[in-house]
């Protein structure tokens, strides 16, 4: 791995912890660091690793977006940033390795995408969530993508238009979140939950991960039909093949 200046970067074992480290600018997504978070994630995605944890230092998990990247900037400047932002949350998505957000403080606009994003999140129990654009001038149109691929309509157009934040409870209720955790117990929380999701071969879980989110995409039946050829795949490589042997010699005895 590269020496980052606005994460740290620690492998342990098989997972991979990337903090985001400005916790002066509430770990704001700036330019920067986005650029350095793509670029860690690509490192990890062409390693060994077996699955990432995304986490932040200071009271702020995410601020959003860095207000300096915008004010002042032209158009073409600011949509350049937005889909700088764009191609690292697709990344997250992309990586094959399963991805747990580990959330403490206030997840904000993007930081709340960022949250939505990952695969998977656990929360500590005096966590937030919020898309505060609803009562400024900057409505949240891009963390809002990802939100609402997580909650139903009505509640992310709640979150969205109020601006008021959630409690790690209700995120978790209204699947945001997959479970909170006391706040002292975030970290085995979340060591817990991505030690489970990493069983199992590892091309498996990133084919399969693969499969989601490109089956989410599409009709039911395209997505059946997605699905259906992936999966007939997977059953005749050989570690599958193996594991119906070993089921099958298994229930002769």
């Amino acid at each position: 791995m590269t020496n980052p200046s606005h994460l740290l970067v620690d492998r342990q074992d098989h997972i991979v912890t990337v903090t985001l480290n400005r916790p002066e600018q509430r770990n704001a997504l700036s330019l920067p660091l986005m650029l350095e978070l793509t670029h860690v994630l690509h490192q990890i995605g062409n390693s060994d690793a077996r699955g990432v944890i995304l986490a932040a230092n200071g009271p702020v998990f995410s601020a959003g977006h860095h207000f300096a990247d915008m004010a002042g900037h032209s158009h073409a400047e600011v949509r350049e940033l937005f889909r700088i932002c764009t191609a690292m949350m697709d990344l997250l998505q992309a990586l094959p390795q399963p991805v747990v957000a580990r959330v403490h403080g206030l997840a904000t606009a993007a930081g709340c995408q960022l949250v939505a994003t990952c695969d998977l999140a656990v929360a500590a129990q005096s966590a937030s969530f919020a898309l505060p654009g609803g009562k400024g001038a900057l409505f949240c149109h891009t963390p809002l993508v990802a939100v609402a691929r997580n909650l139903g309509r009505k509640r992310a157009l709640e979150l969205a238009m109020t601006g008021d934040p959630i409690d790690a409870r209700t995120a978790a209720d209204w699947g945001l979140v997959n479970r909170v955790a006391p706040d002292d117990q975030l970290e085995a929380a979340t060591l817990d939950l991505i030690t489970r999701a990493t069983r199992g071969p590892a091309n498996a879980k990133a084919v399969g991960k693969q499969a989601y989110y490109r089956q989410m995409e599409l009709p039911q039946p395209a997505a059946y039909a997605h699905a259906g050829d992936v999966m007939a795949e997977n059953a005749v490589g050989a570690a599958a093949q193996e594991s119906f042997r070993a089921f099958l010699d298994k229930r002769k005895h």
